[in-house]
Protein backbone atom coordinates (compact mmCIF):
# COMPACT_ATOMS: atom_id res chain seq x y z
CA UNK A 1 0.00 0.00 0.00
CA UNK A 2 1.53 3.42 -1.01
CA UNK A 3 1.85 6.50 1.54
CA UNK A 4 -0.58 8.23 -0.20
CA UNK A 5 -2.83 5.63 0.37
CA UNK A 6 -2.35 4.65 3.73
CA UNK A 7 -3.09 8.70 4.57
CA UNK A 8 -6.37 8.52 3.26
CA UNK A 9 -6.93 5.01 4.74
CA UNK A 10 -6.51 6.80 7.86
CA UNK A 11 -7.57 9.94 7.49
CA UNK A 12 -11.41 8.28 6.52
CA UNK A 13 -11.48 6.31 10.09
CA UNK A 14 -10.48 9.38 11.63
CA UNK A 15 -13.39 10.93 9.74
CA UNK A 16 -15.57 7.85 10.94
CA UNK A 17 -14.56 8.21 14.18
CA UNK A 18 -12.34 10.80 15.78
CA UNK A 19 -12.11 9.63 19.38
CA UNK A 20 -11.88 5.81 19.28
CA UNK A 21 -11.66 3.86 22.67
CA UNK A 22 -11.92 0.36 24.21
CA UNK A 23 -14.68 -1.56 24.54
CA UNK A 24 -13.73 -2.92 27.48
CA UNK A 25 -14.88 -1.48 30.89
CA UNK A 26 -12.44 -0.23 33.47
CA UNK A 27 -11.99 2.98 35.81
CA UNK A 28 -8.43 2.65 36.37
CA UNK A 29 -4.92 1.47 34.67
CA UNK A 30 -4.96 -1.71 36.98
CA UNK A 31 -8.34 -2.46 35.86
CA UNK A 32 -7.58 -1.96 32.26
CA UNK A 33 -5.06 -4.67 33.08
CA UNK A 34 -7.15 -7.01 34.72
CA UNK A 35 -9.59 -6.79 31.78
CA UNK A 36 -6.91 -6.87 28.98
CA UNK A 37 -5.72 -10.26 30.78
CA UNK A 38 -8.88 -11.28 31.26
CA UNK A 39 -9.75 -11.08 27.42
CA UNK A 40 -7.26 -13.06 25.71
CA UNK A 41 -9.51 -15.70 23.64
CA UNK A 42 -12.34 -14.19 25.38
CA UNK A 43 -15.05 -11.06 23.92
CA UNK A 44 -14.48 -7.89 25.28
CA UNK A 45 -18.67 -8.00 25.88
CA UNK A 46 -17.71 -11.69 27.59
CA UNK A 47 -14.98 -9.69 30.23
CA UNK A 48 -17.34 -7.13 30.73
CA UNK A 49 -19.79 -9.33 32.11
CA UNK A 50 -17.50 -10.81 34.58
CA UNK A 51 -15.61 -7.92 35.42
CA UNK A 52 -18.17 -5.63 36.41
CA UNK A 53 -19.38 -7.50 38.96
CA UNK A 54 -15.84 -8.28 40.27
CA UNK A 55 -14.58 -4.77 40.09
CA UNK A 56 -17.68 -3.52 42.13
CA UNK A 57 -16.32 -5.24 45.49
CA UNK A 58 -12.43 -5.09 44.68
CA UNK A 59 -10.58 -3.05 41.73
CA UNK A 60 -7.28 -2.42 43.49
CA UNK A 61 -4.10 -4.52 43.67
CA UNK A 62 -4.74 -4.95 47.38
CA UNK A 63 -8.30 -5.85 47.48
CA UNK A 64 -7.99 -8.24 44.35
CA UNK A 65 -5.13 -10.34 46.63
CA UNK A 66 -7.15 -10.12 49.44
CA UNK A 67 -10.71 -11.53 47.68
CA UNK A 68 -8.32 -14.39 47.10
CA UNK A 69 -7.66 -16.66 44.05
CA UNK A 70 -11.04 -19.01 44.82
CA UNK A 71 -13.38 -15.73 44.54
CA UNK A 72 -11.86 -14.41 42.17
CA UNK A 73 -12.15 -17.57 39.81
CA UNK A 74 -15.79 -17.36 40.41
CA UNK A 75 -16.08 -13.60 39.34
CA UNK A 76 -15.09 -15.16 36.04
CA UNK A 77 -15.52 -18.34 35.60
CA UNK A 78 -17.81 -17.76 32.57
CA UNK A 79 -14.69 -16.27 30.55
CA UNK A 80 -12.31 -19.26 28.62
CA UNK A 81 -8.99 -20.51 30.33
CA UNK A 82 -10.55 -18.55 33.93
CA UNK A 83 -8.72 -21.38 36.26
CA UNK A 84 -5.00 -19.85 34.96
CA UNK A 85 -6.75 -16.27 34.76
CA UNK A 86 -7.57 -16.37 38.08
CA UNK A 87 -4.20 -17.33 38.83
CA UNK A 88 -2.44 -14.38 36.87
CA UNK A 89 -4.35 -11.79 38.54
CA UNK A 90 -3.79 -13.07 41.92
CA UNK A 91 0.05 -13.44 41.06
CA UNK A 92 0.20 -10.09 38.66
CA UNK A 93 -1.56 -8.06 41.85
CA UNK A 94 1.03 -9.48 44.28
CA UNK A 95 3.84 -8.35 41.81
CA UNK A 96 2.68 -4.83 41.95
CA UNK A 97 2.20 -4.68 44.96
CA UNK A 98 5.98 -6.08 45.89
CA UNK A 99 7.42 -4.36 42.91
CA UNK A 100 5.38 -1.29 42.18
CA UNK A 101 3.98 0.00 45.39
CA UNK A 102 0.44 -0.99 43.87
CA UNK A 103 0.72 1.03 40.69
CA UNK A 104 1.23 -0.61 37.28
CA UNK A 105 4.55 0.16 35.80
CA UNK A 106 4.61 2.54 32.29
CA UNK A 107 7.65 0.26 31.20
CA UNK A 108 7.42 -2.30 28.73
CA UNK A 109 9.32 -4.54 30.59
CA UNK A 110 8.50 -4.16 33.75
CA UNK A 111 4.77 -4.80 32.33
CA UNK A 112 5.68 -8.23 30.63
CA UNK A 113 7.36 -9.25 34.04
CA UNK A 114 3.98 -9.45 35.16
CA UNK A 115 2.04 -13.10 35.46
CA UNK A 116 -0.28 -13.17 32.17
CA UNK A 117 0.80 -9.93 30.33
CA UNK A 118 2.71 -10.56 27.36
CA UNK A 119 3.55 -7.70 24.43
CA UNK A 120 -0.18 -7.11 23.04
CA UNK A 121 -1.71 -6.57 26.75
CA UNK A 122 1.59 -3.94 27.35
CA UNK A 123 0.91 -2.33 24.25
CA UNK A 124 -3.04 -2.02 25.11
CA UNK A 125 -2.14 -0.86 28.89
CA UNK A 126 1.03 0.99 27.10
CA UNK A 127 -1.49 2.95 24.58
CA UNK A 128 -4.84 2.93 26.50
CA UNK A 129 -3.18 4.19 29.84
CA UNK A 130 -0.59 6.10 29.00
CA UNK A 131 -1.26 7.66 26.18
CA UNK A 132 2.10 5.75 24.07
CA UNK A 133 1.91 5.34 19.94
CA UNK A 134 1.86 1.59 20.30
CA UNK A 135 0.45 -1.42 18.24
CA UNK A 136 -1.44 -4.49 20.13
CA UNK A 137 -1.93 -6.99 17.13
CA UNK A 138 -4.61 -9.22 17.57
CA UNK A 139 -6.39 -11.77 15.04
CA UNK A 140 -8.67 -8.37 13.97
CA UNK A 141 -5.58 -6.50 13.20
CA UNK A 142 -3.31 -9.28 11.93
CA UNK A 143 -6.24 -10.01 9.31
CA UNK A 144 -6.68 -6.48 8.17
CA UNK A 145 -2.95 -5.82 7.90
CA UNK A 146 -2.59 -8.29 5.31
CA UNK A 147 -5.91 -8.07 3.91
CA UNK A 148 -5.49 -4.00 3.01
CA UNK A 149 -2.02 -4.31 2.07
CA UNK A 150 -1.48 -2.06 4.69
CA UNK A 151 1.40 -4.35 6.39
CA UNK A 152 1.49 -7.95 5.25
CA UNK A 153 3.05 -10.58 7.47
CA UNK A 154 3.33 -13.61 8.92
CA UNK A 155 3.68 -13.16 12.15
CA UNK A 156 1.68 -10.44 14.89
CA UNK A 157 5.21 -9.23 15.96
CA UNK A 158 5.72 -8.80 11.58
CA UNK A 159 2.83 -7.09 11.22
CA UNK A 160 3.37 -4.88 14.28
CA UNK A 161 6.56 -3.83 13.35
CA UNK A 162 6.02 -2.44 10.00
CA UNK A 163 2.33 -0.66 11.26
CA UNK A 164 4.85 1.58 13.37
CA UNK A 165 6.39 2.50 10.59
CA UNK A 166 3.64 2.85 8.05
CA UNK A 167 0.91 4.61 9.92
CA UNK A 168 1.25 8.04 9.32
CA UNK A 169 2.74 9.71 12.78
CA UNK A 170 -0.79 12.32 13.06
CA UNK A 171 -2.98 9.00 13.16
CA UNK A 172 -1.13 6.71 15.61
CA UNK A 173 -2.40 7.30 18.59
CA UNK A 174 -5.87 5.85 17.85
CA UNK A 175 -4.78 3.43 14.70
CA UNK A 176 -5.25 0.80 17.65
CA UNK A 177 -8.42 0.97 17.89
CA UNK A 178 -9.37 2.18 13.98
CA UNK A 179 -8.32 -1.11 12.83
CA UNK A 180 -9.42 -3.25 15.86
CA UNK A 181 -13.00 -2.01 15.45
CA UNK A 182 -12.85 -1.83 11.41
CA UNK A 183 -12.20 -6.08 11.94
CA UNK A 184 -14.34 -6.58 14.69
CA UNK A 185 -17.49 -5.00 13.18
CA UNK A 186 -17.06 -4.54 9.14
CA UNK A 187 -14.17 -6.43 7.93
CA UNK A 188 -15.11 -9.92 9.58
CA UNK A 189 -13.19 -12.92 9.34
CA UNK A 190 -15.37 -15.40 7.41
CA UNK A 191 -18.32 -12.26 5.53
CA UNK A 192 -16.41 -9.09 5.24
CA UNK A 193 -19.30 -6.73 4.82
CA UNK A 194 -17.21 -5.13 1.67
CA UNK A 195 -20.39 -3.61 0.25
CA UNK A 196 -20.54 -1.14 2.94
CA UNK A 197 -17.28 -0.79 3.91
CA UNK A 198 -15.89 3.00 3.98
CA UNK A 199 -12.62 1.96 2.76
CA UNK A 200 -13.53 -0.59 -0.01
CA UNK A 201 -11.82 1.14 -2.57
CA UNK A 202 -8.18 1.38 -0.80
CA UNK A 203 -8.28 -2.29 -0.34
CA UNK A 204 -6.47 -5.12 -1.86
CA UNK A 205 -8.63 -8.00 -1.13
CA UNK A 206 -8.87 -10.08 -3.59
CA UNK A 207 -11.89 -11.77 -1.57
CA UNK A 208 -14.51 -8.75 -1.62
CA UNK A 209 -17.87 -9.47 -0.88
CA UNK A 210 -20.47 -8.12 -2.89
CA UNK A 211 -24.10 -7.21 -2.04
CA UNK A 212 -24.93 -10.53 -3.35
CA UNK A 213 -22.88 -12.59 -1.29
CA UNK A 214 -22.08 -9.71 1.87
CA UNK A 215 -24.27 -11.45 4.83
CA UNK A 216 -27.52 -9.93 5.45
CA UNK A 217 -28.53 -8.14 8.38
CA UNK A 218 -30.25 -9.70 11.48
CA UNK A 219 -33.89 -8.92 11.46
CA UNK A 220 -34.51 -7.68 15.25
CA UNK A 221 -37.11 -10.25 16.92
CA UNK A 222 -40.58 -8.81 17.59
CA UNK A 223 -41.73 -7.29 20.61
CA UNK A 224 -45.26 -7.73 21.98
CA UNK A 225 -47.03 -4.75 23.02
CA UNK A 226 -47.69 -4.54 26.18
CA UNK A 227 -51.34 -4.52 27.12
CA UNK A 228 -52.96 -0.80 28.84
CA UNK A 229 -54.09 -1.25 32.02
CA UNK A 230 -57.74 -1.14 32.32
CA UNK A 231 -59.65 2.32 33.34
CA UNK A 232 -59.84 2.43 36.89
CA UNK A 233 -56.88 0.49 38.17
Amino acid sequence: MKPAIREELFRRFQEKSPNPETELEYSSTYTLLVAVVLSAQATDIGVNKATGPLFAVADTPEQIVALGEAKVRDYIKTIGLYRNKAKNVIALSQQLISQHGGEVPRDREALEALPGVGRKTANVVLNVAFGEDTMAVDTHIFRLSNRLGLAPGKTPLEVELKLLKRIPKPYMQHAHHWLILHGRYICKARKPECPSCYVADLCSFKGKTTAETAPKPKAKPKTKAKAKPKAGS
